[in-house]
């Protein structure tokens, strides 16, 4: 198979393409480079083709005789505030609109997608009187007051966290959540519109080698990380209890190859999660234990858009794509203690 991978020498993308030509496809690379993921050429980039996914004349040269796109180019994370929202639009969305175009035009069908479990906003939550209940966004006064558990919307009484799978509504709270919302809404225009098939693949929160450090766009695991190389503790938001998947890059990138490598009709979400959920105060303290670097500050505070909890059902994964994640929490966190991160 001859996949067109986008973001190619990204964090993810990466690994997707030592996968795909490990198990003997046929990749094209494209990478724009972005400054916010990139301060070069990632020395694990063997051939790239260096150009923007908004190139619509490029990106049809580069989808002859293409059989299936696997779609990893985006800004990513947290970012600063909302001014970043032009760079979040114009590369995530205009973006995808470009490729979906060019991929209609060369008669491409496939895709896979990558994108977040941020478009479910916070995630499940059940009242003991009321089931499954949708909280609203979490205020600056109970933020400030200690007060991080979302309430129920009906009666106000606390709330257990739940599983959350693919049928559950779509909720962004931040710029980067908007955009991956907009991704999915596109991809699934088109699947419809043009006959296209889609694998949107809902990563949670993805650690390990080449992740960006030192970074406002990277995710936790790196900030951490960053942290405890210059010797400083990991600042830990809120009181730390806040639930996360965290799933390795290597799971990750199998579930792209396996979707790339499954038949799908239309437009079907997937969560990519580990399914052994865990604290954000835990990630802190097993990194820095295993680093040997301090232990974690906790610092109480919430950045604006974060939610408290997101954790995923891995069922539709295993059940349509064979998927299962191999990289236990322990044995990954460990290893990223000292894995290599991108500069």
């Amino acid at each position: 198979m001859r996949v067109l991978l986008t973001g190619g020498a990204g964090f993810v993308g990466s690994h997707i393409a030592d996968l795909l030509t490990g198990r003997g496809h046929e990749v094209v690379v494209l990478d724009n480079l972005l400054p916010q993921a990139h301060s070069g050429v990632p020395e694990w980039t063997s051939e790239l083709v260096r150009g923007d996914v908004q190139d619509m004349e490029l990106v049809t040269r580069l989808l002859r005789g293409v059989d299936a796109v696997c779609h990893q180019a985006a800004v990513v994370g947290h970012g600063l505030d909302p001014s970043d929202a032009p760079l979040y639009v114009r590369n995530n969305d205009h973006g995808t609109a470009v490729l979906l175009a060019a991929m209609h035009a060369a008669g491409v069908d496939k895709l896979v997608l990558a994108s977040s479990m941020v478009v479910y906003g916070e995630g499940r939550y059940v009242c003991a009187s009321h089931g499954d209940v949708r909280p609203g966004p979490r205020l600056a006064a109970d933020l400030g007051a200690g007060r991080y558990e979302p309430a129920c919307p009906l009666c106000g009484d606390s709330l257990a966290w739940a599983l959350i799978d693919e049928d559950a509504p779509l909720d962004p709270r931040s710029t980067y959540a908007a955009t991956k919302v907009a991704q999915e809404h596109l991809a699934s225009a088109w699947a419809r519109q043009a006959g296209g098939n889609v694998w949107a693949l809902r990563y949670h929160n993805v650690y390990g080698p080449r992740m960006p450090r030192d970074t406002p766009y990277a995710g936790v695991a790196s900030l951490f990380r960053s942290a405890l190389q210059r010797g400083e503790a990991p600042t830990v938001l809120e009181d730390g209890l806040q639930r996360r998947d965290f799933v390795h890059v290597h799971d990750v990138a199998m579930a792209n190859v396996l979707a790339l490598e499954t038949s799908v009709s239309g437009f079907v979400p997937i969560n990519v999660c580990s399914g052994s959920p865990h604290t954000v105060g835990e990630l802190a303290t097993e990194l820095a234990s295993a680093y040997g670097g301090p232990m974690p500050r906790i610092v109480g505070g919430a950045r604006s858009g974060d939610v408290r909890h997101v954790v995923a059902s891995p069922v539709r994964a295993r059940v349509v794509l064979g998927y299962e994640a191999q990289v236990g929490f322990a044995e990954g966190v460990k290893a990223f203690a000292t894995d290599p991160l991108r500069a």
